[in-house]
């Protein structure tokens, strides 16, 4: 009776997926190419093991190596004293095993002890490639499992047979390990699911699981707060045949009448937590996302699922709906809002949280099912390997476009620095700091650089230039320049259709030099008979013999008395001219007022002998000032 109570939520586990007739397992590759030797280069596949640490976004070159004992990688390689360590100066190992008699975990493990820098697992059966997974529920391969942090890889017999062959025959057999194109990268932000689950009592997995979150949870919410990222956990979930639904097992495992259902914690139906327990609280968690994310504060659910595993653990008998209300209400989520997307678990209705994710469980596109706990999922794509924050963050930087990733991606123990070598190659100006090399996650590119709002324009690897307004402040528009006796001189003109030319009184490129002309020797200056002439750092200074004063518009020297008389002289006349200025004026003034006074006297006297009938009496000054 034991038996079928531990073997009966897989049991049903078993019959959910073979419902779906489209269901399918899609199993992620990545590129591997022999470069030598000649007779099997080419490119094949290989399917990423879902432990270790693969490389996303990067690619690995090394030998092949395939051991004349221990070939199934089972045992510890010391125990035949063989190394698999690179010599200095050496490309890495790549050791070659075959499928059979142990984990693949195990096998990875053994190399990695050896030396060996990656390992590929030759299949043993002629099949499609599957996917390397970890032992479910091996406490002793846990202690390995997650201290294993090389890549590795399975490939088909016929492919491994070919390697065994040419290794055999005494050819130096190299490849190339390419994770680059594993994760799609089309634009500036990554998509990413996590599917996941709340209980904590499921071995190893779920101790694993947990740490993650933990661990990833300020990453997480990084890349979620910028909007680089856009962040959705899952839940697995299942129904019970309609046949078992009033069974004990379906009633303690399932709410809403068999619709929604878990494994029991502890494989024990007498005791401890039901099923039913994990599937509201995996509920409950993804109402809070719900609820978060209509707020526009998606990433509350890390804080939440990191909180109740801390506050709330199975083992101190507090996971249950008291202690996650607590947590609820220490990050201010809204708890009305939480019990209207919940509903009620007894309810015989299809709850449509739950079930949009048994939809989200069948694959979609270029994703397969998901029948692994907990899959992560990347742009559509399932991530393979470990569950740890480097190598996750690896995965996550590995989706965004070049030259779009954020800072958290070029972080030093991410991003590759290729440009601190040689600067990446790149073309660069030493004496103004600038550079067109651009670490990114997969490596680096050489773009012409924007300094202080100019634009720099080139091929990015041998040239750059400044160009547009303002190019003259960036290292003087790469023209000569010079600073001698407290002045300064460019050649740089702050103009498209001009890009360098020697100011006055130099001459030459514009650009690596420009020369003093000397005015006095070349004779373009201080050619009179009376000048003497200095030549000075971009100019000249030309001065007169005796009483005499240079006019250097005319190139010529006068008398200084001669030039302080013509001064005076010039002065009187302004006066002079200012004063007939101003009589004339007074003139034309008194003119006019005048000839207003007559006029206004004359139309008085014509008005006194000559009435109008129409026309009012005007005032007589004459007689005013005869009375």
């Amino acid at each position: 009776m034991k038996q079928l109570q531990y073997y009966l939520p897989w049991l049903l586990l078993t019959l959910l997926f073979s419902s779906f007739s489209e269901a399918r397992f899609v199993v992620e590759k990545n590129s591997l190419s022999v470069t030598s030797p000649e007779s099997i280069k080419g490119t094949h596949d290989s399917a990423i093991g879902n432990f270790g640490i693969p490389q996303y976004g990067g690619s690995m070159a090394g030998t092949v190596v395939y051991p004349k004992e221990n070939q199934k990688s089972c045992k510890e390689f010391s125990d035949f004293s063989i190394s698999f360590k690179s010599q200095p100066g050496a490309l890495p190992t790549f050791l070659l095993v075959d499928r059979g008699d142990c984990f693949f975990a195990l096998k990875v493990w053994n190399a990695q002890k050896a030396g060996a820098s990656a390992v590929l697992v030759a299949d043993n059966v002629d099949e499609p490639l599957i996917t390397m997974d970890t032992p479910e529920e091996d406490v002793s391969s846990a202690k390995y499992i997650e201290n294993i942090t090389i890549p590795s890889a399975l490939v088909t017999k016929g492919f491994g047979e070919k390697l065994k062959k040419a290794i055999s025959g005494g050819d130096m057999v190299n490849l190339n390990l390419d994770w680059r194109e594993a994760v799609p990268h089309p634009d500036d932000r990554v998509e990413y699911e996590l599917w996941t689950n709340s209980n904590d009592e499921c071995g190893v997995k779920c101790d694993m699981l947990m740490e993650f979150v933990k661990d990833f949870k300020g990453a997480a919410q990084i890349l979620e707060k910028g909007g680089f990222t856009q962040f959705r956990p899952h839940y697995i979930t299942w129904y019970c045949p309609h046949a078992f639904t009033l069974s004990r097992q379906c009633k303690s495992q399932c709410i809403n009448k068999g619709r929604y259902c878990a494994p029991d914690p502890e494989q024990d139906f007498s005791s401890g937590y039901d099923g039913k327990d994990v599937v509201v609280e995996n509920l409950r968690q993804l109402c809070v996302y719900k609820v978060a994310n209509e707020t526009g504060k998606p990433w509350v659910w890390w804080d939440y699922v990191t909180d109740f595993q801390i506050r709330c653990p199975m083992k101190e008998k507090k996971y249950n709906k008291e202690c996650a209300d607590s947590v609820i209400k220490s990050l201010g989520i809204d708890s009305k809002k939480l019990d209207k997307c919940m509903g009620d678990p007894d309810a015989d209705l299809d709850n449509p949280v739950l079930k949009e994710e048994q939809d989200a469980q069948v694959g979609k596109g270029s994703r397969g099912d998901v029948t692994i706990l907990p899959t992560l999922v990347v742009n559509n794509r399932q991530y393979r390997g470990k569950l740890e924050r480097s190598a996750v963050l690896k995965a996550l930087c590995s989706g965004f476009e070049e030259t779009t990733e954020p800072a958290i991606c070029l972080s030093t123990d991410v991003e590759s620095n290729e440009c601190l070598d040689n600067n990446g190659g790149c073309w660069q100006d030493k004496s103004a700091n600038i550079t067109a090399c651009k670490d990114t996650f997969r490596g680096r590119v050489c773009e012409c650089p924007t300094v202080d709002g100019v634009q720099f324009k080139g091929d990015g690897y041998s040239h750059c230039e400044p160009s547009g307004p303002g190019r003259c402040t960036i290292n003087n528009g790469g023209c000569w320049h010079e600073e001698r006796d407290g002045h300064a001189f460019s050649a740089c003109v702050d103009k498209d259709s001009v890009k360098c030319q020697c100011p006055p009184g130099f001459k030459g490129d514009g650009i690596k030099k420009c020369e003093d002309i000397n005015e006095c020797k070349e004779k373009k200056a201080c050619q009179c008979p009376e000048c003497s002439c200095k030549n000075t750092w971009g100019s000249y200074e030309c001065s007169c013999s005796g009483d005499l004063l240079y006019i250097r518009d005319h190139d010529t020297c006068i008398s200084k008395t001669g030039a302080q008389v013509r001064s005076a002289w010039a002065a009187v006349w302004l006066i002079m001219l200012s004063l007939g200025l101003a009589a004339g004026g007074a003139y034309l003034v008194y003119k006019y007022r005048l000839r207003q006074y007559m006029d206004s006297e004359i139309r008085a006297i014509m008005a006194q002998y000559m009435p109008l009938d129409s026309q009012p009496e005007v005032p007589n000054h004459v007689n005013d000032e005869r009375a």
